[in-house]
């Protein structure tokens, strides 16, 4: 199906998922200010949340069955199978964010239905970053998601960390907000333009490569990108956030909110710089001092949470590889990890909130002991997230890995590659010791291991679904691949491709 968006019904059929969910969302807030008072009210809006991710997953569904595609230029919301995989990535973050949080807000006895409208604007806000084709839609987007971020983070008033969380964050996020204002202040001032498209037709016809005003805003652009990934060294606010707020915010902000600012990043440096090559060793340096720092600290780190939250700015260095290299197989690698790493850290963070209470904070790794014998479900599930993060065969995170890998080699960036491969044989002095408590060491007799609580049967839900997809594509990848080579290939990523390097489908892939 081809749209001609400068026809306003052409242009409501582009923006019908964004609609869709903005119409819910001032349902879901009616409904909350008139019911916000007990338990019931709390279960009616996080069903009616529910219910708009999955409706506006069907719309976006649909979108993507019928090939939809912009007709011209796409002025400000771009129509491609990568705004659709990302947008349904986004979607299903969300609705597995409100099946986790649903016994645990109750449980926590955080009687706040705002907390689902702040839900399903933070993800309206994603939706937007992701399918933005102009610089000032997605940072309306990025201003959306963040500010209801601020607010789910502390949005456990009793407690001080959670109050902390919310304040840092909030400060470190208009700092970096700023610095993307004015790098889009700059670009706009060399170019003329704030189109993505645009930029990178003027670039290329004025020869603007080596333009300083450009290249100084295509650096506060960088900076900027870097505080909203937590990459190093811009993710001093990360640990102390994902530490201090509810589990279940950790776990919306460490996958869906840096999914949302990786997608936007790909797509803003390889639609809008595609000939500006200086972002390659910029990139390259961020993703090797990240996977790197990201690990070593995680190292130290003893209690469950604080490691999972280096972890993930350790893996925030694992996908600036995938964009650094640049190349078609690049943006392949990209979106399957990034798939991967969104159920990978959504089913570590919904086991880590049945082992403990008050935001989990106090759960160290030595608590894990005997926990396969109290609760080998749990167990079992806490070891595959491990395992697929640390990239172990069987795993999507292995998969996921060893496609970053080839597109790190395929692109000439050999020395990137030994540095993941390093800095994932670090990640395992921190991955494997958690199993080694739950397998090999006895229970503690002050009974740690048994000092969390039950398991719901949605957050149940949400650990099974997360885990089967993780060995599922571990061990029958191809589908997924696929999906991953025609979503990445659609925003063309191929412009920077080096020359002589294999295309996707030339490269030796596993079967199923």
């Amino acid at each position: 199906m081809s749209l001609d968006l400068s026809r306003y019904r052409d242009l409501l059929i582009a923006l019908s998922p964004e609609l869709v969910l903005a119409g819910w969302s001032m349902i879901i807030l009616l409904v909350v200010a008139v019911r916000h008072r007990t338990a019931a009210d709390l279960r009616l809006a996080g069903w009616l949340t529910f219910a708009a991710f999955v409706t506006t997953g069907g719309v976006v569904w649909w979108l993507w069955w019928n090939s939809t595609r912009s007709a011209g230029l796409a002025a400000m919301i771009a129509v491609d199978d990568f705004r659709f995989v990302t947008d349904g990535l986004f979607l299903v973050t969300g609705a597995l964010t409100v099946l986790l949080s649903a016994d645990y807000l109750e449980r926590e006895e955080l009687l706040a239905p705002e907390f689902y409208v702040l839900l399903v604007f933070a993800t309206l806000g994603m939706m937007l970053m992701g399918g933005a084709e102009d610089l000032m839609v997605f940072f309306l987007g990025l201003e959306l998601m963040s500010i209801c971020v601020y607010v789910l983070s502390g949005i456990d008033r009793k407690s001080p960390s959670g109050a902390e969380a919310a304040l840092k964050y909030f400060l470190m996020g208009a700092f970096a907000s700023a610095f993307l204002l004015y790098g889009i202040a700059l670009i706009y001032g060399a170019t003329g333009t704030t189109n993505l498209t645009l930029i990178g037709a003027q670039v290329q016809a004025l020869e603007l490569g080596h333009s300083i005003m450009l290249l100084l805003g295509l650096g506060l652009l960088l900076v900027g990108f870097g505080f909203k990934v937590a990459a190093v060294p811009f993710h001093m606010w990360a640990p102390d956030v994902y530490d201090g707020a509810p589990t279940p915010v950790t776990a919306y902000m460490a996958a869906g909110v840096k999914a949302a600012a990786f997608a936007a990043l790909f797509r803003v440096l390889t639609e809008a710089f595609p000939t500006v090559g200086v972002w390659h060793q910029i990139v390259w340096w961020l993703a090797a001092i990240t996977m790197l720092a990201g690990n070593l600290i995680a190292l130290a780190q003893r209690t469950v949470k604080r490691m999972l939250a280096y972890s993930s700015v350790a893996h925030a260095g694992y996908l600036l590889v995938a964009v650094s290299a640049g190349t078609a197989v690049g943006s392949a690698a990209f979106v399957f990890y990034l798939i991967a790493y969104i159920l990978m850290t959504l089913a570590a963070f919904a086991v880590l909130a049945t082992l403990g209470q008050h935001g989990e904070r106090d759960v160290r790794i030595d608590d894990l002991a005997g926990l396969s014998q109290t609760r080998p479900g749990i167990a079992f599930a806490l070891a595959v997230c491990m395992l697929s993060l640390l990239g172990f065969p069987g795993t999507a995170g292995f998969i996921g890995k060893w496609y970053i890998l080839i597109a790190a080699i395929a692109a000439g960036q050999g020395t990137l590659a030994a540095l993941l491969v390093i800095a994932t044989a670090i990640s395992a002095g921190y991955y494997l010791p958690v199993i080694m408590a739950m397998y090999m060491k006895p229970e503690p007799v002050d009974g740690r291991a048994r000092a969390g609580v039950p398991l719901g049967p949605l957050a149940g839900f949400v650990v099974t679904a997360s885990i089967a997809a993780l060995l599922v594509f571990g061990i029958l990848p191809s589908r997924l691949l696929e999906l991953a080579r025609s979503s990445g290939a659609s925003i063309g990523a191929t412009t920077m491709a080096v020359p002589g390097s294999p295309t996707p489908t030339q490269l030796s892939l596993p079967r199923d």
